[in-house]
């Protein structure tokens, strides 16, 4: 056997290829959604993914006011951010992000499942979340992927 047959593969910017897909929310649990999302944004359902370099997918997301939180999750979660001033801790539950801004419960699930660093960073602007079924990016001319089959 030949040792030098066998080389590790890193990805780099310039090798990667990028597809897009879209995934269809309505009625899917939320938690199970996003880490599917974050393993696609990561590029972790490829076979060269390499840790140090974005080379995951876009992912757009539609039908995001139409998922599900199991349990008592959409009235007892909660949602906490500071304004930057003194007292200024504000509280959110679900049930009221979903009337106000419902593609924000969608992206702070998928956040939370990246890397916190600059890279994690870069590959969240992969991820388009709409509320309605119509998305701009017809162009790309996405695959559309059920939960089940990532």
């Amino acid at each position: 056997m030949n040792a030098l047959s066998y080389k590790t593969v890193s990805a780099n910017a310039s090798t990667v290829e990028k597809k897009w897909y879209v995934i269809d929310a309505t009625d899917l649990v939320l938690g199970r959604l996003a880490s599917r999302i974050a393993l696609i944004l990561r590029g972790k359902n490829k076979p060269s993914f390499t840790p140090h370099v974005d080379c995951g997918d876009n992912v757009i997301v539609v039908n995001a006011d139409k998922i599900r939180l199991t349990g008592k999750k959409r009235t007892d979660k909660v949602y906490v951010r500071h304004t930057g001033y003194p007292g200024g801790q504000r509280f959110t539950t679900p049930k009221e992000l979903l009337s106000r801004k419902p593609c924000a419960v969608v992206e702070a699930a998928v956040k939370g499942m990246l890397p916190k660093n600059r890279l994690g960073s870069k590959i969240f602007h992969n991820l388009y979340v709409y509320a309605q079924n119509e998305h701009p990016h017809e162009a790309q001319q996405p695959a559309t992927i059920k939960l089940n089959e990532i």
